[in-house]
């Protein structure tokens, strides 16, 4: 019987899996949270939502991102979702929309769903290139311009302070993917895309699905009051009375009474034990934050087609290539996700790796 999305295959250390450590998600403290939730709202924990999300939720969310008020504010079920009815929103069959290169790949398909076409932005090894960015998206007439700046997936860095700086000033319509914020490992993750923007012009799309748990399909999108009614009005929403309505009253419960910043300290210093089990074993640079290594191979050796090499020593991943919308770069990069594995795992995984690909 199938339950869930993890597929184990035995024998294999499966480093591809950008996936929580089962062992890190918080069974007994969201139990209590959600008897606490009936317990204090009785029938309205269960009943139709109000349409941007409740208020208990939205209230304790914009106190703790400290940067949006509640008419910024709207519920969704998880950054996936949020993409998907931005895009909706935002850009009809046959608009261009840019993506960073490399950029978290399962956005693709939903971009592709709607119909658009997809234009990789200029960048280099640092990240995005604001300027050269910008004259694309006027070139091209892109709807906005999309990118995880904070912890990326893939590369697990973030852009530089001064590129965003200058980002946020070119006019562009920015959808911020800003899912890995939380998960620091050394100084604090920097201001978000959201923070620094002074018009209308950023979109951040937030998660619970890295800090909590991603079986919530729990999350949220800041953006202009006008957009936010723009989302409360469609239909489904309207009909289906919000989103998510009895978790996200838990998760205002499990917010409020202080067990969120107690789970989230725990999981900073378990995920960086992990990122340097990882990161030690196969000796390089750790990322600050996220979940995700983004590891160089040695020169003549082709991501895609290492990935049955390093399977038959009993180690996967993903290679680079998965990361670019039009499949033209990271031959010569895998991803290698840290979050699920123990470190046990994680360190004998490094070594299968370094002896199927000589690294």
């Amino acid at each position: 019987m199938t339950i869930v999305q993890f597929e184990h295959r035995p024998g294999l250390l499966d480093l591809g899996w950008g996936h929580p450590r089962p062992a890190l998600l918080p069974l007994d403290q969201w139990s209590q949270a959600g008897a606490q939730s009936i317990s204090t709202y009785g029938w309205q924990a269960l009943t139709y939502g109000h349409a941007p999300g409740p208020a208990p939720l939205i209230d304790w969310l914009c106190s703790h991102v400290g940067d949006a008020t509640p008419d910024q504010t709207f519920v969704t079920a998880g950054a996936s979702h949020g993409l998907a009815l931005l895009t909706q929103l935002l850009a009809e069959p046959g608009d261009v929309v840019l993506v960073d290169a490399p950029t978290y790949h399962l956005a693709f398909k939903i971009f592709t769903d709607h119909g658009v076409r997809l234009v990789q932005a200029p960048a280099d090894e640092h990240g995005l290139l604001p300027a050269e960015t910008a004259a694309l998206a006027a070139s091209l007439g892109a709807v906005f311009l999309y990118l995880v700046p904070t912890f990326g997936n893939p590369t697990g860095r973030s852009l530089p302070p001064d590129r965003r700086r200058q980002l946020v000033c070119q006019g562009l319509t920015i959808v911020e993917d800003d899912t890995y914020r939380e998960l620091f490992y050394g100084d604090a993750a920097p201001p978000a895309l959201w923070h620094l923007a002074e018009e209308d012009g950023v979109i951040r799309l937030g998660s619970f699905a890295k800090t909590v748990a991603p079986g919530l399909r729990l999350g949220w999108i800041n953006a202009s009051p006008l957009l936010v009614d723009r989302l409360t009005r469609l239909g489904y929403v309207h009909s289906g009375g919000g989103v998510n309505h009895s978790v996200a009253m838990t998760m205002a419960v499990y917010g409020s009474s202080g067990a969120y910043a107690k789970h989230v300290a725990v999981l900073r210093e378990r995920y960086r034990e992990q990122r340097d089990a990882l990161a030690g074993a196969l000796g390089v640079t750790p990322p600050a934050g996220g979940w995700f290594v983004w590891l160089p191979l040695p020169p003549g050796v082709d991501a895609a087609g290492s990935v049955t090499v390093a399977e038959r020593h009993g180690v996967s991943f993903v290679p680079g290539t998965a990361f670019y919308a039009d499949g033209g770069g990271g031959e010569d990069h895998v991803r290698l996700s840290f979050s699920h594995l123990q470190t046990a795992d994680l360190v004998e995984a490094a070594t299968r790796l370094r002896t199927a690909l000589n690294i």
